[in-house]
């Protein structure tokens, strides 16, 4: 058993001090705040729950910066998705292990402690499946292992090129099967995780124009109780182009003719109407919000006011990593929604309220449903994931309570994060992940050789 005193930490009841915490097998097994040292391990700085990563595609690591030069027409997220297919034609299953290893190390050292991992690239660069289907699966979990990240692993079901039926397209020969292949695939990654602490293997359509009606259901029956995560109303195209398949927008479509309960997630789900807004909240269903790479591909702006003011739930990703900061996801959410209103503390539920809480909170809630997993608060029965900010940091140094949190989301960001602990293991300390010269040395290497 490890046990620990910290000296501030966020619980669920509120901010409290000498917080002592009793840790086995990755557990947290008692909780007491006023507590004296007693021998026990101190923890100096402000602890916080870690923040789940709710959305991510580990490999877009190694093209961050490589779509920022301007093309001959007007640039979007089509255009970026030429850019990814012609990135990932070279990728072997050792650079998308070396390359995952960095995204998640800059995770942890980040402000998140667990991922939600959107995976759909599957097949050799050919588009056969490799001697082990889940090779790439295997990848993604010793890159988890590596790095100590709690991990959710979402293989993706992707069949079409495009809404009715499409065939798929040569750029997305990496990641297609049929249901009786991806139910294969899904099995082979549950052996992938099984040598981790609490990992948990979803199933994660990709988005309704890489299925059909038919295979959807499929799909879904493979959950059973695991979560499902599906990308959803992106972008405006895709919004227009499934009324002209349906006559439903993406949302609509999706809420009437699927299950969708707590155990989903809708990935962006950034172009909705008031009916679909509302829709999603009361489902039950999280959305998963990249506010960075949102910004970053011109997707447009989340309906955040009005899907908050009708209970819905969220969580934060961070996508295709170009930026990994758990603090700046938050921090970009609000400030788009501030844009978009004309308004400040646009998120925050109340007068006299942090905003920084409000939204902390708020994503560790949604996070938490949305991965599967019981963590999200430090309480009794939750996997002991911590994030510890130095207190001594002067943007902090000054402060207490709930203004530690807005200066985390809104000053210092990410600077701040001294130690990570995740399931009871300590993975980062002074900011610097425990094995931060041997992941980086490889990922340079990798990247050095992609790009000569």
């Amino acid at each position: 058993m490890r046990k620990l005193i910290l000296d501030h930490a966020l619980l669920p009841s509120g901010w409290a001090r000498n917080v002592a915490v009793d840790i086995e097998g990755g557990i947290i097994r008692a909780v007491r705040s006023d507590a004296a040292a007693e021998g026990r391990e101190r923890i100096a700085g402000i602890a916080l729950p870690g923040l789940p990563n709710l959305h991510s595609h580990t490999f877009q690591r190694g093209m961050a910066g490589l779509a920022e030069t301007r093309g001959p027409e007007g640039d979007s997220f089509w255009t970026w998705r030429q850019v990814m297919y012609r990135f990932l034609d070279d990728l072997t299953p050792d650079d998308v292990e070396a390359i995952a290893a960095f995204a998640m190390m800059e995770m942890l050292e980040g402000g998140f402690t667990s991922l939600a991992e959107f995976h759909y690239l599957h097949h050799d660069t050919d588009g056969r499946a490799y001697a082990d289907l889940a090779e790439l699966s295997v990848r993604i979990a010793a890159a988890a292992g590596e790095t100590g990240i709690g991990l959710t692993l979402l293989p993706v079901f992707y069949a079409q090129g495009g809404f009715g039926a499409a065939p798929p397209t040569e750029g997305q020969r990496r990641f297609v099967n049929d249901v009786e292949r991806y139910s294969s695939l899904l099995e082979g990654a549950r052996r992938a995780v099984a040598g981790l602490d609490d990992a948990v293997v979803g199933v994660a359509p990709h988005s309704l124009r890489a299925v059909t009606p038919e295979s959807l259901a499929e799909v879904v029956a493979l959950a059973g109780e695991g979560p499902i995560h599906i990308h959803i109303a992106e972008q405006v195209k895709e919004v227009e182009d499934c009324i002209a398949w349906s006559g439903q927008r993406p949302v609509a479509w999706l809420l009437d003719h699927a299950p969708v309960d707590r155990r989903w997630c809708l990935i962006h789900a950034t172009h909705l109407d008031p009916a679909e807004t509302r829709g999603i909240a009361v489902s039950g269903a999280v959305a998963g919000l990249c506010p960075i790479t949102e910004a970053n591909l011109g997707d447009g702006i989340f309906e955040g006011v009005d899907f908050l003011a009708a209970g819905g739930l969220f969580g934060v990703g961070s996508d295709s990593n170009v930026e990994i900061s758990a603090p700046g996801e938050l921090k970009q959410f609000e400030y788009s929604q501030r844009l978009k209103h004309r308004a400040r503390n646009v998120l925050a539920r109340r007068e006299g309220q942090s905003t920084g809480r409000s939204l902390y909170d708020g994503a560790l809630e949604g996070g938490a449903r949305a991965l599967g997993r019981r963590i999200g608060a430090i309480k009794v029965g939750h996997r002991a994931d911590l994030v510890v900010l130095d207190a001594a940091h002067p943007d902090l140094a000054a402060l207490a309570g709930d203004r530690w949190l807005d200066a985390y989301v809104f000053v210092a960001g990410k600077a701040v994060v001294d130690t990570v602990i995740v399931g009871g293991s300590s993975v980062v300390s002074g900011g610097r992940h425990c094995s931060r010269d041997s992941i980086a040395a490889r990922f340079a290497r990798t990247i050095a050789r992609l790009l000569a």
